[in-house]
């Protein structure tokens, strides 16, 4: 038996009433009239019950301690049989060291962000474009130059202790100086980050 044209008027009215009024109260919401919810009560609802979630500076240090492994795996290690000259080699890898910070590290950073700028304080350079990509090659640079530094630093203190042996304690391979270098580019970072912040203080008074 069909709903007489009455019926089905009267639940279409109810319908678009109770969205438009959903509608206008959305329009209207603000941070006075807006209910809280616990975390608890919001987790309820997320699509699959995960147990724990990676803190973000977690994330960030993986992706570059890998991207920076990833260069030394095949500069130092795959170019590194063909280039026998090894400041070539410290040449090739800045280039690429910067190349990989601007255009892949900073690229996914910035993909990943929950909120617009979030991942600023994880870059040394945040500008972009061709100004940026240039300022990172020169990035590459300092960071190279820094990760020589600890390497060299480190294998003087063993050949020091060892009594003059000729053998180095550490070799480059991508382990360490993917750890090396995300250390290196994290503590630029945190440098520019602690200047920043003093000068924007330093305007606020």
């Amino acid at each position: 038996m069909k709903n007489p044209p009455k019926a089905k008027e009267n639940k279409t009215s109810a319908y678009y009433d109770l969205h438009t009024q959903a509608v206008d109260d959305l329009v209207g919401a603000s941070r006075e009239n807006t209910p809280r919810y616990s975390k608890e009560e919001l987790e309820k609802y997320r699509s699959g019950k995960v147990k724990w979630r990676f803190p973000e500076w977690l994330k960030i240090v993986l992706i570059k301690y890998w991207f920076y492994g990833a260069v030394c795996f095949f500069v130092f290690m795959g170019l590194g049989m063909y280039v026998l000259n090894q400041l070539d080699l410290f040449f090739i890898g800045a280039v690429v060291l910067g190349m990989v910070t601007d255009l892949l590290i900073n690229h996914f950073l910035r993909f990943a962000e929950k909120l617009p700028g979030g991942s600023s304080r994880w870059i040394m350079v945040t500008k972009r474009g061709a100004v940026g990509f240039f300022f990172n090659l020169m990035y590459g640079f300092v960071l190279l130059f820094l990760v020589v530094t600890v390497y060299n630093m480190i294998n003087s203190v063993f050949f020091a202790l060892s009594g003059g042996s000729n053998a180095a304690l550490l070799s480059v391979e991508p382990l360490l100086f993917g750890l090396f270098t995300t250390g290196a580019d994290l503590l630029c970072v945190a440098c520019k980050n602690t200047v920043l912040k003093i000068i924007a203080d330093a305007k606020a008074k």
